[in-house]
């Protein structure tokens, strides 16, 4: 009966580290935004999708973590560890395109192609941050690497967090 009530906890808790690593990773991305100065490039945006659409379901199951039934949190769980999982695929995908690995997008590399005179009036309003040219490193990483580790934790302590709920779900199954 002990271990049935320490994995409620172990399963929410994993939950907790997996949405407290994720907001202060993305309180941190609008701090050097904000506070920095580094402006987000079109991939580094991207990469953000996962948190400002897994951190509200997030908050969500761990608010709601005794009212909703268990298949569904499981699979809201699993919803937002693959959201990101293509977070960290994303920021793999934007390191290794700053590294010269692959050829990134097109619109990401500061080529503005043909212009014509309308966009000549613009052209002081716009800024185009290249995807291509990483604005800061630490060793030897960009943000865009630290995202690609830091999703891939959220999306394995989720993963772990999804399965030690279904086998709760199961040994529940069992006592019936």
């Amino acid at each position: 009966m002990k271990k049935y009530f320490n994995s409620i906890s172990t399963n929410s808790s994993r939950a907790n580290s997996a949405f407290l690593l994720a907001f202060f990773t993305i309180l941190a991305a609008w701090g050097f935004e904000y506070i920095g100065g580094y402006r987000p490039c079109e991939l580094c945006q991207i990469q953000r999708l996962p948190y400002y659409i897994g951190l509200p379901i997030l908050l969500i199951i761990i608010g709601l973590w005794n009212k909703i039934i268990p298949i569904l949190r499981i699979i809201l769980t699993l919803i937002v560890a693959l959201l990101f999982m293509w977070g960290a695929y994303m920021g793999a995908y934007h390191a290794g395109f700053e590294w010269g690995f692959w050829p990134g997008p097109a619109s990401c590399s500061g080529d503005v192609g043909a212009l014509n005179f309308s966009d000549l009036s613009r052209m002081n309003e716009t800024v185009i941050i290249p995807c291509d040219k990483p604005q800061w490193r630490f060793l030897g990483l960009s943000f865009a690497g630290y995202n690609a580790i830091i999703s891939t934790i959220i999306s394995l302590i989720l993963f772990w967090s999804a399965k030690g709920q279904y086998e709760r779900l199961q040994n529940m199954r069992k006592l019936k």
